[in-house]
C-alpha cells in the first residue's frame, strides 16, 4: 500500500481501495498528504493513535464510574498494552486501524456526554470506513444501559430510556447496513456462513459454536498468556534481554509507586461486576465480522489483527476480575506485574520486527548486488523467510527498486512464495505457464519461463538458485518447494547494467562483508568474468567475515578452477565437503562436472579432477 501510494500515486491508491473500503481510502489520501514515506513518522503516528484510543477508554470509564479513577487508569493501561495484537510496528497500515477505532470510542464518549450530533458523525466514520468495528456499534446499547444504572434503577424505566438514547445510533447503523447491501456491496470477503447454513445447517452451527468458543479463548486467556512467553536468549541476545528486564522492572516500579500511594480501599465491588458484564456483552459483537466470513481469529501473524475489536471487551473483563480481589495490595501488585510483563512483551515484538526489517533491507541490497537490473516481466520465486511480510508486500519493494520510474498500471515484476501461490496464482512449477497477477492498482503479466528463484536464509547470503546444482540441494527446505523452483531459475533475466535504485528507506548501504563479495562474484561468474571472480575471492577470504553456507564457496571454487588455480579450488572444495559430506558431496560432484566440461585439459587440471573424483566418490564422466 505504501508503494502504491508513494510510487504509483494518489489515483492508484483510490483504485486500490475502490472495491473494498473506498471511505477508508479517503483517510489514507489525507494522512499521506501530511506524511512522506519516512518510517519514523509513521511509527510515532501509529503509537499516538493507539495512545489516543487508550485515553478515550479512560474517559469513557470515568463517565461510567465517576469515582473510580484508579479503575479507569487500570483498564486503559490494559487496553493500551493488550498483547493479543502483535502488529503495532506495521505502522503505515495499523495507524489507520487505530484511527477508526478511535472514531468508534470517541463516539461512545460523546454519547455519554450527550453530544449526540458529533457522536453520530464519529459513529458514521467508523461504520463507513471499514468493517472491523462495524458490528461493535450494536454493543453501544450496553454502554447506555450501564451508564443509566443509577439514574434509572428500575429495569423497565431504564430499558425505555436506553432505547430512547440508542435510537438515533441504531437508525444510523441500519442506514449503513442498507448502504452496504444495495449501494456498495462489492466486498472482498463474502459471507460464507449464509451459504453454509443453507447447505448443512446443523454441521455449520456446530462448527460456528466451536469457532466462537475457540476465538473467545484466544482473545482472552491465550492472548494474555503471551506476556509470560517470547523471550529467547539465544535469539534476542544479552543486550535485548537486559533491556527487556529493564522495561518490565521500570514499568512495574512506576505502577507500584502510583497505585500504592494513591489508592483507597473500595467499599463495594459492584462496579467490577458491571464491568465484567459489559465486557462479556461486547465480545460477541466484536467477533461477528470474522465468524460470518469464515476468518480464523488467531494470535499469529497476520491474523492477530482480528483481535483488535476484542481489545475493549477483554480489558473490561480483566480489569473487573482484578477489582474483585479483596486485598488491595494483592490487586495492585498483580496489576503491576501484568502491566510490566505486557510492556516487556510489546518491547520484544518491537525487536522482532526490527530484526525482520533489517533482514528485509539486507535481502534487497544483496539482490541488487547480485542483479543490478531485471528484465521486465520477471517472476521472482523465493522461500518464505521473512516472518512479518507476505509475498504481496515483498513484491512492492521489488518493483520500487527495479522499476522506480514506472507510474503505469502495467506492473513489471511479481514475487511469489511458492508455498502460498502453488495451484492458485502460480498454477505449477513448470515452464511456459502464463502468469497474470492483479495488484488492484495494476496488473503483472509474465511466464514461468521468465523466472528467477532466490533462496534466503540469513545469516547465509541470498542465493540465486542454480538449475544444475540446486534441484537436489538438501540445504533447501523441501517444504519451501524451492528445489522445484530452482529448475525454472533463468539467470538470463538479469541485466548487468545498473538499473536498480534502492529507496531511501533502505539506506544506508550495509558494509561490504562476505555477502557483498559473494553476490558480486556470482554476477561476474554469470558474465564469464573469471578474473573478477578470483579477485573478489581473494578479497573475501581475507575478511574477518566468513560463509554461512558451504555453497557460498562454490562460485570461488569455479572461479579459481577457470583461472588455473587448481590447488586453491581443490582446497575450498575440501573445506565445503567437511561441513556435510552427504549433502555437499553430490553437489560438489555436479559442480566439478561443469568445471570439467568448461575448462581446457592440462596436467594440473587432470590431477585436480582425479583428487575430486577420489575424495568425493564422483562418478567418472
Amino acid at each position: 500500500m505504501s508503494w502504491i501510494r508513494y510510487e504509483l500515486g494518489a489515483e492508484a491508491m483510490t483504485q486500490y481501495f475502490s472495491n473494498n473500503r473506498p471511505a477508508w481510502g479517503w483517510l489514507y489520501q489525507m494522512t499521506t498528504l501530511i506524511f512522506p514515506q519516512v518510517p519514523i513518522y509513521w511509527q510515532v503516528f501509529a503509537l499516538l493513535w493507539r495512545w489516543f484510543g487508550a485515553v478515550v477508554v479512560w474517559a469513557i470509564i470515568r463517565e461510567l464510574w465517576k469515582d473510580k479513577s484508579d479503575f479507569a487508569l487500570s483498564l486503559s493501561l490494559l487496553f493500551l498494552l493488550y498483547p493479543g495484537f502483535n502488529q503495532q510496528w506495521v505502522a503505515y497500515l495499523y495507524s489507520h486501524f487505530f484511527i477508526v477505532l478511535f472514531f468508534f470510542l470517541l463516539s461512545i464518549y460523546l454519547m455519554l456526554r450527550r453530544r449526540t450530533v458529533v457522536a453520530l458523525i464519529f459513529s458514521a466514520l467508523n461504520l463507513w470506513m471499514m468493517e472491523y468495528f462495524f458490528v461493535l456499534e450494536l454493543a453501544r446499547v450496553g454502554f447506555i444501559w450501564t451508564f443509566l444504572r443509577d439514574s434509572y434503577p428500575d429495569p423497565k424505566e431504564r430499558l425505555r430510556s436506553t432505547f430512547k438514547l440508542w435510537t438515533p445510533y441504531l437508525a444510523l447503523f441500519a442506514l449503513a447496513v442498507l448502504f452496504r447491501l444495495f449501494i456498495f456491496n462489492n466486498q472482498v470477503y463474502g459471507f460464507s456462513l449464509v451459504s453454509q447454513l443453507k447447505t448443512d445447517p446443523f454441521t455449520t452451527l456446530l462448527s460456528l459454536l466451536q469457532s466462537i468458543l475457540a476465538s473467545l479463548w484466544t482473545v482472552t486467556f491465550a492472548a494474555w498468556s503471551q506476556v509470560f512467553t517470547g523471550l529467547d536468549p539465544s535469539t534476542h541476545g544479552i543486550r535485548t534481554v537486559a533491556l527487556y528486564v529493564a522495561v518490565i522492572l521500570t514499568v512495574f516500579a512506576i505502577m507500584v509507586v502510583y497505585f500504592f500511594k494513591s489508592s483507597r480501599e473500595e467499599k463495594t465491588n459492584r462496579y467490577a461486576w458491571y464491568a465484567i458484564g459489559l465486557g462479556l456483552f461486547l465480545l460477541p459483537f466484536a467477533g461477528v465480522p470474522f465468524w460470518a466470513t469464515g476468518l480464523n481469529i488467531s494470535l499469529a501473524h497476520p491474523a492477530s489483527r482480528f483481535t483488535l475489536p476484542f481489545m475493549l471487551g477483554v480489558s473490561l473483563i480483566l480489569a473487573g476480575l482484578l477489582a474483585l480481589i479483596p486485598r488491595e495490595r494483592w490487586r495492585y501488585a498483580l496489576l503491576a506485574v501484568l502491566i510490566g510483563l505486557a510492556s516487556g512483551r510489546q518491547f520484544l515484538w518491537s525487536t522482532d520486527y526490527l530484526r525482520d526489517w533489517q533482514s528485509q533491507k539486507n535481502l534487497f541490497w544483496q539482490m541488487t548486488w547480485r542483479a543490478p537490473g531485471l528484465k521486465p516481466g520477471t517472476l521472482v520465486l523465493m522461500n518464505e523467510e521473512l516472518s512479518f511480510y507476505a509475498d504481496n508486500s515483498i513484491s512492492a519493494p521489488l518493483n520500487w527498486i527495479y522499476a522506480p520510474d514506472n507510474r503505469s498500471d502495467k506492473i513489471d515484476y511479481v514475487l511469489f512464495y511458492p508455498t502460498n501461490r502453488i495451484n492458485s496464482s502460480l498454477p505449477a512449477l513448470k515452464p511456459d505457464i502464463p502468469i497474470r497477477y492483479d495488484y488492484l492498482a495494476g496488473t503483472f503479466e509474465g511466464n514461468t519461463s521468465q523466472t528467477l528463484a532466490f533462496y534466503y536464509d540469513p545469516p547465509a547470503c541470498l542465493r540465486l538458485l542454480d538449475p544444475v546444482l540446486d534441484v537436489e540441494n538438501r540445504f533447501l527446505s523441501a517444504d519451501s518447494l524451492m528445489r522445484d523452483a530452482a529448475a525454472l531459475s533463468n539467470a538470463d533475466r538479469i541485466l548487468a547494467a545498473q538499473k536498480a535504485v534502492i529507496p531511501a528507506i533502505y539506506g544506508p548501504e550495509p558494509g561490504h562483508g562476505w555477502c557483498y563479495y559473494f553476490e558480486k562474484a556470482e554476477l561476474a561468474r554469470q558474465l564469464g568474468d573469471w578474473e573478477t571472480v578470483t579477485r573478489l575471492g581473494d578479497e573475501a577470504f581475507a575478511l574477518s567475515d566468513y560463509p554461512n553456507n558451504p555453497l557460498e564457496r562454490f562460485v570461488f571454487i569455479e572461479g579459481y578452477a577457470h583461472a588455473g588455480r587448481w590447488e586453491r579450488a581443490v582446497e575450498l572444495s575440501k573445506v565445503s565437503y567437511r561441513v556435510s559430506k552427504e549433502v555437499v558431496g553430490p553437489l560438489l560432484c555436479r559442480l566439478w562436472e561443469r568445471i570439467e566440461t568448461e575448462t581446457a585439459g592440462g596436467v594440473e587440471r587432470n590431477e585436480a579432477l582425479g583428487q575430486i573424483h577420489n575424495l568425493f566418490a564422483c562418478a567418472p564422466q
